[in-house]
């Protein structure tokens, strides 16, 4: 697939029309529609419909446009960043499905330059990329999941699940509820809190994000407990009586044969004892 053609996707999608993203690559409308259409035919599925109303992604074209956007910052870096950085430099690219382990990517990523000298090192948390079919399609070395997957070009690996506490913040008058969303079992385990909540409940993908604010304006929410430790012993958060902590399963993902596999779990493993 030519890289033209994914930027060109990304440009109609940004700007709306094919119309409007030919005038912003400076081709014609003709030569937009012959590189979308070559998209379509590899992946043989829509990308966009048209309408009175204009030019819309399709369901799989909203799926497609985090890759899209991936493989052309991986080419960008590659053609550009790459050949001056790369002597004698071991590649890490990281992910996590969920917020709350980017804290846990980056001391991964820490530890393992500590092993191994310095990295070519690349940390990707996003909400809404398929992280077991980006490291089964070699975007991403490792992922961190909090499901166990079925693709047989990986592998996974179980660790010591992600306990989260439901704090607040003391003497806060109208409570705001912040909701992670982050995925079923969470989302089942939190309606009871969020009926209790007198505020309205706010939806951040973001753990720090959400975290700061309720210390800024107050509030509760489902936190992991080595973010919030410091807080509870200063007073400045402290847990919901009656509430029930949430356990989310954590697998680490790897491709098949992964030579780094093994280093990564180690580390992994190291860093969830000692937090």
């Amino acid at each position: 697939m030519q890289l033209k053609a994914i930027e060109t996707f990304l440009c109609v999608a940004e700007t709306g029309g094919f119309h409007a993203a030919a005038r912003k690559l400076n081709v014609t409308q003709t030569a937009v529609s012959a590189r979308i259409r070559l998209i379509e035919e590899e992946t043989g599925r829509p990308l966009f419909t048209r309408g009175a109303g204009g030019t819309s992604l399709t369901e799989f074209g909203r799926q497609f446009r985090p890759y899209a956007e991936q493989m052309l910052s991986l080419w960008s870096f590659a053609s550009r960043d790459l050949p001056a950085q790369a002597q004698n430099r071991v590649a890490l690219r990281l992910g996590a499905q969920l917020s709350i382990w980017d804290p846990l990517l980056v001391d991964l990523g820490v530890q393992f330059e500590q092993r191994h000298g310095q990295l070519l090192l690349t940390l990707n948390y996003d909400h809404d990329l398929n992280m077991v079919d980006a490291v089964a399609t070699h975007v991403l070395d490792a992922a961190l999941t909090p499901e166990q997957p079925s693709d047989p070009r990986v592998q996974s690996h179980e660790l010591a699940p992600e306990c989260l506490t439901l704090v607040g913040t003391p003497d806060t008058e109208d409570p705001v509820f912040v909701n992670l969303e982050l995925g079923e079992v969470y989302q089942d385990h939190v309606r009871t809190a969020a009926r209790q909540a007198l505020g309205q409940t706010v939806f951040l993908g973001n753990c720090m994000m959400a975290l700061r604010y309720i210390l800024r304006r107050g509030g509760i929410g489902f936190f992991p407990t080595y973010l919030i430790r410091d807080h509870l012993s200063e007073g400045e958060l402290r847990r919901v009586s009656g509430s029930r902590d949430l356990v989310l399963p954590l697998y680490l993902v790897t491709r098949r044969g992964s030579t780094a596999c093994d280093d990564i779990l180690t580390c992994l493993t190291e860093l969830r004892l000692a937090g």
